[in-house]
Parts: C-alpha cells; sequence; structure tokens
C-alpha cells in the first residue's frame, strides 16, 4: 500500500505545481521518477515518454499511466491517474466557481504574459535532456520533422506511424532483433 501511496503523492505534486500543461509537466515527472525516487533510468523513461506521445491523450497523463504501470501494475497506473487529475480538476471547479468574472481582469492577463516564458522554457527542457546522445543526423530530423508538422500542418500522428515502419525497416535490414 505504501508503494501505492508514494506514487499518489508524487503526481499529485506534480499535477498541484505545474502550470502550462502536459508538456511542461514532463520535466518535473522526470525529476521525481529518475532523480528523486529513482524508480526508472533515463533510457527507461525516455521509451516510456516515446509512448506516451505516441497514444492517445495528454502527454502527462500518459506518462503518470506507464510510470505508475511499470511501478506498481494497474493500481499504480490508477493512483497515478488519480494523483496527476486531480489537481487540476479541483483548480478548475474552483476557477469554474469563483473566478469566472475574471478573465477579463487586467491583473490575471498579466500574470499569465508573466508565465508564459516559464513554459516555454519548462517545454524545451526536456528536449534538450532528451537529444542528449543523440546522433547529430537524428537531430536534424527530428528539427525536420517538427518543421514539416508546423510550416505544412501534417498530422504528428502521421509521421510517427511513418517513423515507427522506418525503425522496423532499419531493424530489419541491420539484422536485428525486435524485441517484444
Amino acid at each position: 500500500m505504501r508503494g501505492l501511496l508514494d506514487i499518489f503523492c508524487s503526481f499529485l505534486k506534480i499535477g498541484a505545481f505545474t502550470f502550462g500543461g502536459g508538456y511542461a509537466m514532463i520535466p518535473i515527472i522526470q525529476h521525481e521518477v529518475i532523480v528523486r525516487r529513482r524508480w526508472l533510468d533515463d533510457a527507461t523513461f525516455g521509451d516510456l515518454l516515446t509512448l506516451a506521445q505516441a497514444a492517445p491523450g495528454p502527454i502527462s497523463l500518459n506518462t503518470a499511466v506507464f510510470v505508475g504501470y511499470k511501478q506498481r501494475g494497474y493500481w499504480g497506473a490508477l493512483a497515478a491517474i488519480m494523483g496527476v487529475v486531480l489537481p487540476s480538476f479541483l483548480i478548475i471547479l474552483l476557477v469554474a466557481i469563483f473566478f469566472a468574472g475574471m478573465r477579463d481582469n487586467a491583473w490575471v492577463d498579466a500574470a499569465f504574459r508573466g508565465m508564459r516564458p516559464a513554459v516555454v522554457a519548462l517545454i524545451v527542457a526536456p528536449i534538450v535532456g532528451l537529444a542528449r546522445g543523440m546522433h547529430w543526423t537524428l537531430i536534424g530530423v527530428a528539427a525536420a520533422t517538427s518543421l514539416v508538422v508546423w510550416y505544412f500542418g501534417i498530422s504528428p500522428v502521421w509521421l510517427l506511424m511513418v517513423a515507427a515502419v522506418v525503425g522496423l525497416l532499419w531493424a530489419a535490414y541491420r539484422g536485428r532483433r525486435v524485441e517484444r
């Protein structure tokens, strides 16, 4: 039971103190599960993050599910989901009840404009961390893919499917066995 409570509390803290959406949560989740808790190593976290990105739904929620499942199975996944979702749910509920009339408030608008650069930094930080150790050609492919998504508006889902097929073909060409 202690392990489930640890998972719940860790993701409750992550959900409560992260602003800026799912991508802004990634460096905080990464620090919590790799550095602080030592639940995962860098490579495993990178694999889970890739899977979370490819799965439908918010990346922060998917990452929480995969980390929780990796630690304690289905109950761990449920504990992580509850922890990461509960703060947002409560905050949105309070905003809907008490602060709906404040959306045009200049002070609230100024606070959100002030937070915007920090949110961008929280999104860029895991990208830089994941790029460490990658060959420069893969970084170039990642940059080109980002530009294709941004400039041409192509869905990342299609690019992920193409990348998976290319990865499988490359592994087959190199004679490596793809692990299950």
